[in-house]
């Protein structure tokens, strides 16, 4: 079942002679591992810091691990809810003084002091394990869920929390507790273990090319603000088709880094002089450019992510006839909550980067340098100063020898809009964006398009997601599911098998937020500090209509949930006209003096059953053209059926322009915002 948690039994599974692809693994390992167990081919691969290195294969209802740790001492692989030692699961490895080998299972319990227990099911099982002069090295396997509810953690298609530890000292002899196992714990990473891209080594066989699209020079953005640059390039030189098969970021700095979000590669449609002339500057601000014809998504990287390779059968088209220029938007944000970018970035910088001392949560902090004090330099003489501009962006492979499939990118989720309401202090708040029928009806070609890779994307307070599929009157299986997300996590999750979606198929992207923390409200919107419900998915063959199949709750539906009938005309700031109990008050009092604690469940049974604004984007930036017709079926069976009072409408266009909404319901503080689509999203419905 696609995007469903992976069906188990709670039996052995024999181990298959699964034929993998090979990957390249530590030089001074690969030959003391042939020795001691013969050479794996992996397909997954993580450096979680300098100094700890996992490798794994998925086979059926087993996996396979193998640690490489740069220590003579102790070794340990877990899992966990949050990342943390509560509650982990832990599996623990080392070489005794006479040579032999020990793996145990071990667990921590929540309300414990950290020490990790031995279980009594021992439910991993080691292949070998051994030590050369610098290196620890331990291979086991198990089952992805080993039935062992009570200390176990399963392994699933959620979005994992591994950790990790080493320790320079062994265990003594006959003793179960490990020497200080919370200095042993260096950090843990949120990773994707089953739905995961393959990250085969391209080889440079004069086939694969290699092009760098960078920034240049942006100036970072101050505390509380948020940035969105774009930068248009303009690639003539594919005279013939090519093929995208890989990208992966590159960064400019561990500086730069933290402020980075997403990098996004759009298309852009026609030969404008506008765009010409803009492929001969730096960048700008998103929101000064004009509306452009930039709206098809060909590479999308966001934090957490190394990148992504498209299957073999399938990559994204590059042919300067079709598309000339190309827009790079990056999100720079100023990092305003704690995460440990160290491990994961380092392998991405230049020689010279790498030697900078990448600090982590983990380090204790460095005195402040004397007033007199040089700067030092590293190895190639540059002098070593905090960045404040950056030059990331994306690096793309690509090769002249096509795949049977063109690739493309479709969006569905909530358009991120004001509409889009949180309540504060609630545990779970369900919101969710439509890809109507009538779209894909009228998108799709008659076969249907296959979806193989599925990103989700929230802010802060996202919790879980899915993408559901439904066709005629019955849903079907979700194409993807996690109840465990990390919004510092998002990359591509690679299905089992491709998703067939038909023509006339409607997709619905479910979000589900914590807002337990928040003590007001929380609107739509693409700053950290606002929420977005998207699913990026990437699909063959390619259809040239539809981008991004978004919705919003209508004007209608929103005040519904908010015990609103009539907004008086002309006012400014906007004032509610009835009920009477709210007559008189402002639509901003009426968000943030609302009784959520009491009016919570009202207002989500409004807001999921209540009539949405379908938004069908095409590649020029524009709505389809039916659009408008299916808004107002939706909106007058709601409208019709509903047993709230009918909302009386009026003058929409006089009261709710987007710049009042902006001034009325955005955080005051100093926030550069992308510019609205020229249609707007403040319609008359």
């Amino acid at each position: 079942m696609i995007g469903q948690k992976r069906q188990v039994k709670c039996d052995r599974p024999s181990v298959s002679a699964r034929v993998l692809r090979a990957l390249v693994v530590l030089l001074v390992l690969c030959d003391a591992s042939s020795g001691a167990g013969g050479s794996e081919r992996w397909e997954h691969l993580v450096d979680f810091d300098p100094n700890f290195r996992l490798l794994w294969n998925v086979d059926g209802q087993e996996v396979t691990f193998e640690m490489q740790a740069r220590t003579l001492g102790y070794v340990g692989l877990g899992f966990s809810k949050d990342g943390t030692l509560a509650g982990a699961d832990l599996v623990v490895g080392w070489m005794d003084e006479q040579g032999h080998a020990h793996l145990q299972d071990r667990h921590i319990r929540a309300d414990s002091d950290g020490e990790p227990i031995v279980d009594p099911s021992q439910d991993y099982r080691m292949q070998f394990g051994f030590v050369n002069q610098t290196h620890t090295v331990f291979r086991f396997k198990r089952n992805l869920d080993t039935c062992d509810m009570k200390d176990d953690f399963p392994i699933t298609n959620d979005t994992m929390r591994v950790i990790f530890m080493y320790s320079d000292e062994r265990p003594q002899r006959g003793s179960d507790r490990l020497p200080q196992p919370l200095v042993a714990f260096k950090g843990s990473r949120s990773i994707f273990l089953t739905q995961r891209s393959s990250q085969d080594e391209l080889t440079h066989d004069g086939s694969i090319s290699v092009l760098e699209l960078r920034n240049e020079d942006v100036e970072l953005p101050e505390a509380d603000e948020s940035l969105y640059w774009c930068k248009i390039f303009k690639l003539d030189d594919f005279v013939q088709k090519h093929h995208l098969v890989r990208y992966e970021p590159v960064f400019d700095s561990p500086t730069s880094v933290l402020y980075l979000n997403h990098i996004i590669l759009y298309e852009c449609q026609g030969l404008s002089k506008e765009l010409e002339q803009l492929s001969r500057q730096r960048g700008q601000p998103c929101f000064r450019l004009q509306p452009m014809h930039c709206n098809t998504v060909v590479a999308n990287w966001a934090r957490g992510s190394d990148g992504f390779t498209f299957p073999p059968e399938a990559g994204y088209p590059l042919e300067s006839h079709q598309a000339t220029y190309y827009m790079l938007e990056t999100h720079y944000n100023y990092p305003d909550y704690t995460y440990d970018f160290s491990p994961f970035y380092r392998k991405n910088l230049s020689k010279q980067q790498r030697n900078m001392n990448i600090a982590s949560h983990d380090d204790a902090a460095e005195p402040p340098a004397d007033e007199g004090e040089e700067l030092t330099e590293d190895d190639d003489g540059t002098m070593m100063e905090q960045q404040m501009v950056d030059n990331s962006g994306l690096k793309l492979y690509y090769t002249h020898k096509l795949r049977q499939f063109d690739a493309g990118v479709l969006s569905v989720g909530l358009d991120p809009n004001w509409r889009h309401i949180i309540p504060p202090r609630q545990e779970k708040v369900v919101s969710e964006g439509h890809c109507i029928g009538a779209c894909t009806q009228r998108a799709f070609p008659r076969e249907g398009i296959n979806i193989f890779a599925v990103m989700s994307r929230t802010h802060l307070i996202g919790r879980q997601v899915k993408l559901r599929q439904v066709r005629g009157n019955a849903e079907l299986q979700p194409i993807m599911h996690d109840t465990n997300i990390d919004p510092s996590y998002q990359d591509y999750r690679r299905l089992a098998a491709p998703a067939k979606v038909l023509p006339g198929d409607s997709l619905v992207a479910e979000c589900i937020y914590d807002s337990s923390s928040r003590k007001s409200i929380t609107l739509g919107g693409m700053t950290t500090r606002e929420e977005i419900c998207l699913i990026l998915t990437l699909y063959y063959p390619r259809q040239r209509e539809l981008t991004s199949c978004h919705s919003l709750p209508s004007l209608p539906t929103v005040l519904h949930s908010l015990g609103i009938e009539e907004l008086a005309s002309g006012t400014n700031p906007v004032v509610i006209a009835s009920p009477a109990e709210l007559a008189g008050m402002t639509l901003e009092r009426r968000l943030t003096s609302y009784d959520w604690e009491n009016q919570f469940e009202s207002f989500q049974d409004v807001t999921r059953q209540g009539s949405f604004k379908p938004l069908c984007w095409t590649p020029t930036n524009t709505m389809m053209p039916l659009w408008a017709q299916v808004e107002g079926e939706i909106a007058s069976s709601f409208l019709k059926n509903d047993k709230l009072p009918p909302l009386r409408i009026a003058a929409w266009n006089d009261l709710l322009s987007a710049q009042q909404w902006k001034r009325y319901f955005r955080n005051r503080s100093r926030v550069r915002l992308k510019q609205p689509r020229a249609t707007g999203t403040f319609d008359t419905i």
